[in-house]
């Protein structure tokens, strides 16, 4: 039977049944929760914009989009975003669908965390980056019916939430820093550790083998 949350109405489908069983198996409370609301805050965002996302796509998206944080699916030389893209396209593949959707997916989660894209780009993609910042930054927040947003957290609550999901995001990056240039993660890095020394784009740019 479809579990309805908000209004939302998420799908009853094997693929869908199946993501959830991956994700619960792989990550904490903390993801898996984060995790959900990320997809219902992107369909209650869909809604607001006037968007029709394929909704068990957006799932894939929402569910995967933090894998790359945990022990099981992160690397050490790979963007956390680019792991659980990696990871969901593996797993539409493996369950039949078109290489086109996987790569929709792929995009969705490997674009999460670069603001000003996602937004022009297919619903899919532009609502799993509208669940994360409203979860995470609280974009759109009061653009949502309080009510809601109360049964959303209700369903999947948030105890202590900013401080557990930036401990996260340290805890998934701190061991590979090189893949946070240019993307927020080096802001979560500077915030833990007072040691660590973001790559400077024009460093890198002045310092380059040409000449001129």
């Amino acid at each position: 039977m479809a579990e309805t949350i908000a209004g939302i109405t998420i799908p009853d489908t094997p693929l869908v049944a199946a993501a959830t069983d991956l994700v619960r198996a792989a990550t904490n409370d903390l993801l898996f929760r984060h995790s959900r609301r990320v997809f219902l805050f992107g369909a209650l965002q869909g809604e607001r914009r006037g968007l029709s996302p394929d909704l068990e796509l957006l799932y894939v998206g929402a569910m995967f989009h933090d894998l790359g944080l945990t022990e099981r699916y992160g690397s050490t030389d790979l963007r956390f975003e680019v792991d659980g893209a990696h990871a969901a396209e593996r797993f539409l593949l493996d369950h039949g669908r078109p290489a086109q959707q996987a790569r929709k997916v792929w995009l969705a989660i490997a674009l999460h965390t670069t603001p000003g894209v996602p937004e022009f780009l297919d619903p899919e993609i532009a609502l799993v980056t509208a669940g994360v910042e409203t979860d995470v930054l609280g974009i759109g927040y009061r653009d949502l019916d309080p009510e809601r947003i109360a049964e959303v957290i209700a369903a999947h609550p948030r105890p202590d939430f900013k401080r557990q999901i930036l401990a996260a995001f340290n805890q998934g990056n701190r061991h590979r820093p090189q893949t946070t240039f240019g993307n927020v993660n080096a802001d979560v890095l500077a915030h833990f550790d007072p040691n660590f020394v973001r790559d400077d784009f024009v460093e890198i740019i002045l310092r380059s083998d040409w000449p001129e």
